[in-house]
Formats: structure tokens, C-alpha cells, sequence
């Protein structure tokens, strides 16, 4: 299963492990960002339930091999023993990571991958692809949900996204606080509620605004929300609320000055008698058109934000990656060896890491503390990085989404108030881990190694 969704290079550095016997040496990578995108303070760690999901799942069909073996960059490496590798191929291998909807910061491990060799190299496109999506998503929802306050965030992306990259836009959303999605495929897959009206196409394919909201309540007497700005928001905030009269669960506002509006449709249906109905804004919002809605006191109940969010717009790819960190042999308990780059702005640090988490008095964030995995955590620190699979099988079953919201929402409950805003202030500096002693010097005895008389 999705054993091609990767690029050529794994492929044939895997053909070149096989062929020279590397196949199983044991090795270390580690997932990380970077660097944060601009504007970013903190991200939201999403999409490994997904890539779990993958690796119990991958193999390769004698289909996918034939293919292989009809590329000419493989065509020399596609030998009769390497063809049956593929098709015994499983992944096998321990994986340790952060929990879905933990809050973390640049140079931290979302994820540990040891395994043989060429098994940790083959999975490193699509972890790649599935954890910086999904992290990018939850991210930019994370945001949102700080700046709608105690307002409900809905999101309704799914038709400025590819239709699968849309499921998991509204998984990741939905798993980061959102209160649910217009992406009825993303209800049924993971248990989201769904949530929608009718368009300006059902208004405008009635002969008048009153016919159509009367047709609507006629068919969803349970269930009545009407979408009111099709020729006049306040004509049709009256209409609604004399149409459905009791039965209006809310409004929706899509355009206009979203901010006089709310307050006027609300004055609107208090006086009709409809003070329980909610009123739902949505048109090109984002987190600060929300914050600024929300300063201005805009009696909004629930927020509808699509582009922004699915396509996290103003930071719209992630630069996660995944790097070898440990190399040794294939016998348990062998010395590993341990790896790392020192390329000007692309330099990883050697080791297999864990992430050590201080919290202050109140259990707000303090600091971050990046050690090797073998440093003890001590009393007052939390390891971040927990086991999820062993020898290719999980150590537990899939975590629910309730519990990665409830997590979110302690993380972002968490933050310290720099850490929360939207913008950027005169002094602000950015969140990095500290590093611990024993692996600064085991940065230094690396170096002393690879690169001798290097500055």
C-alpha cells in the first residue's frame, strides 16, 4: 500500500543498500522543522496516525514492481533478488513521536524512526508529506482557535484543496479545536460533525428569497439555518426569522461589513423573538479579520473559515525533515554510531533525541530542553517523544480525536502570552530548545570526527 507514493532517489538508494549488502544495518532519522514559517510562534504536531497507518500497511504489488523494474534509473538494480526483497518487504522497524497535538518548536523531534536501513530510508518521502501537511493545517487552525476565543470555528475549505488533501485538512482543523467541518468524506472517515446550510443557488433557483426559506423549512424543520445575504442582509434576516420563526437555529453572513451587520441581524431576530438563533460569518476570514470582528464586540457565534485554512495561507508549506542521526550494526545491543551534518544552515545534530519539557508554577510552558534519548528526564521535566510502534506493529491503538483536541487545547491553554499572539512585537524573540550539555558535547566529539580542524 502507497509503496510508490515516493520519490525515485529512495528507490534507488534502497536498490544501492540491497546490492551492497547495507540492507540491514540499523538506523536513526529524525523528522524536525528547521525553522518556523514566518509569523509562526508555535506548531501543532498532526499526521501521525496517518503515517502509523502507512507503515503497517506498506508492501509492494508485483504491479508496482514490474513498474520498477520499466524505469530505466532502476532498470540495472531490478535484479531477481531484489524484486523478491521487495516482495517480502514489511516495515519493521521502532517508531517513537510526539503525541498528536502537542505544541512544539524548531530543531524538536516530532519523530523517531529506528529500523534497518533501507526501511528508514524508503518511508522518509511520505512521513515527510503527511507530517508537514498536516502539522501546517493544525498550525494555522491552532491560530484561528486563539482568535475566535470562546466563538465556534468551522471549517469549510474543501473546495480550495485537492479532495484528499482536503480529508486531512479537516481532520487536522477539526483534531486542532475546530467544531466541525463542511467535508461530509471527513464525517464519516473520522466522526466529525458536519455542518452547513444552502447556498445563494437555492435562493436564487426559488422566485423569491421568501420562497426559498419557506421551501427549506418545509424539508429541514429540525435543522433550519438560512443563509441570508443573497440580495439584502437585513431584509433577509427578517424574512428568516419570520419564515422559520422558532424554529431558526441561526443565520449565516458571507459578505459585506461583517461587523455592523452581526449587530444589526442580532438586534433583528431578538426583536422577532429568535434570541436563540446564532449568527455564523464566513467569507474570506482568516485569524486576524476574526480577531478585529471580535475587538469590535460583533456578536458572531460561529465562524466559517475556508481558504486561509486549508491552504494555511500565508504559510503554506512546512520545511520539515528528516535527517539520519545513528548508524551502527545489525546485531541488538551493537554500537550505533552517531551521524550529523554541518553544512552552513543545514547542520543536525548527532544522536538519537528526546525533548525534555519544563513547566512553570501555573503549568504554563517554560522551556524546552533537547537531550539525547539516553540523558535521564528528571522529576520535573516531561519527555515529549513517546513509543508508538515496535518490531512494525503499534504499541497501542489509535488515539481518538477527542483526546488529540483535549491535548491541543491544554498545549495552546499552556502558552505564555507571547507565545499566543497573532503578531509580532518590538523585542519578541522566538521559542528555541535549549540543548543540553551531553549533546553539545557530543556535537563538539562529532565534529572533532567527521570534520578534524573545522571551526
Amino acid at each position: 500500500m502507497d509503496a510508490l507514493h515516493t520519490d525515485l532517489y529512495q528507490l534507488t538508494m534502497a536498490a544501492g543498500y540491497f546490492h551492497r549488502g547495507m540492507t540491514s544495518r540499523v538506523a536513526t532519522c529524525e523528522l524536525f522543522v528547521r525553522r518556523l514559517p514566518s509569523h509562526r510562534r508555535f506548531l501543532v504536531a498532526m499526521g501521525l496516525d496517518r503515517l502509523v497507518r502507512y507503515l503497517e500497511g506498506l508492501r509492494f504489488t508485483d504491479e508496482e514492481i514490474a513498474y520498477l523494474g520499466a524505469l530505466p534509473a532502476l532498470a540495472d538494480a531490478m535484479t531477481p533478488a531484489f524484486r523478491d526483497y521487495l516482495r517480502g518487504f514489511r516495515f519493521r522497524g521502532d517508531v517513537w513521536a510526539m503525541p498528536e497535538g502537542t505544541v512544539f518548536f524548531a530543531n524538536e523531534p516530532l519523530v523517531r524512526v529506528t529500523a534497518p536501513l533501507i526501511e528508514a530510508q524508503l518511508i522518509e518521502t511520505f512521513a515527510l508529506s503527511v507530517i508537514n501537511h498536516a502539522t501546517t493545517i493544525a498550525s494555522k487552525a491552532a491560530r484561528v482557535i486563539l482568535a475566535a476565543g470562546d466563538a465556534g470555528v468551522v471549517e469549510f475549505g474543501t473546495r480550495r484543496a485537492h479532495p484528499e488533501a482536503a480529508i486531512d485538512a479537516a481532520r487536522a482543523a477539526y483534531a486542532a479545536g475546530c467544531v466541525g467541518t463542511s467535508n461530509v468524506e471527513a464525517g464519516m472517515r473520522f466522526g466529525i460533525p458536519v455542518l452547513g446550510t444552502a447556498a445563494h443557488m437555492w435562493t436564487m433557483a426559488h422566485p423569491t428569497e421568501q420562497a426559498a426559506f419557506e421551501s427549506y423549512v418545509a424539508v429541514f424543520p429540525n435543522a433550519t439555518l438560512l443563509l441570508i445575504d443573497t440580495y439584502d442582509t437585513l431584509t433577509g434576516a427578517a424574512r428568516a426569522a419570520a419564515v422559520a420563526r422558532d424554529k431558526l437555529k441561526g443565520v449565516r453572513l458571507d459578505s459585506g461589513d461583517l461587523g455592523a451587520l452581526s449587530v444589526a441581524v442580532r438586534g433583528i431576530l431578538d426583536a422577532a423573538g429568535c434570541a436563540s438563533a446564532k449568527i455564523v460569518a464566513s467569507g474570506d476570514l482568516n485569524e486576524h479579520r476574526i480577531a478585529e470582528l471580535r475587538r469590535a464586540g460583533a456578536p458572531i457565534d460561529l465562524y466559517g473559515v475556508g481558504t486561509d485554512l486549508v491552504t494555511s495561507i500565508d504559510a503554506p508549506s512546512l520545511g520539515g525533515v528528516y535527517k539520519l542521526v545513528e548508524i551502527g550494526g545489525v546485531e541488538p545491543g551493537a554500537e550505533r554510531t552517531p551521524i550529523a551534518k554541518f553544512s552552513e544552515g543545514k547542520a543536525t545534530l548527532p544522536g538519537a533525541h528526546q525533548v525534555h519539557r519544563f513547566r512553570g508554577p501555573g503549568g504554563e510552558l517554560a522551556r524546552d530542553v533537547l537531550a539525547l534519548d539516553s540523558e535521564p528526564a528528571g522529576p520535573d521535566a516531561e519527555p515529549l517523544l513517546a513509543p508508538v510502534m515496535r518490531r512494525g506493529a503499534r504499541v497501542a491503538p489509535p488515539e481518538g480525536l477527542g483526546a488529540i483536541r483535549a491535548r491541543v487545547r491544554a498545549q495552546l491553554d499552556a502558552l505564555p502570552e507571547p507565545l499566543r499572539r497573532l503578531d509580532d512585537a518590538p523585542g519578541d524573540a522566538p521559542f528555541e530548545a535549549e540543548v543540553s550539555p551531553a549533546l553539545r558535547a557530543l556535537v563538539d566529539a562529532v565534529r572533532a570526527r567527521v570534520a578534524p580542524g573545522a571551526a
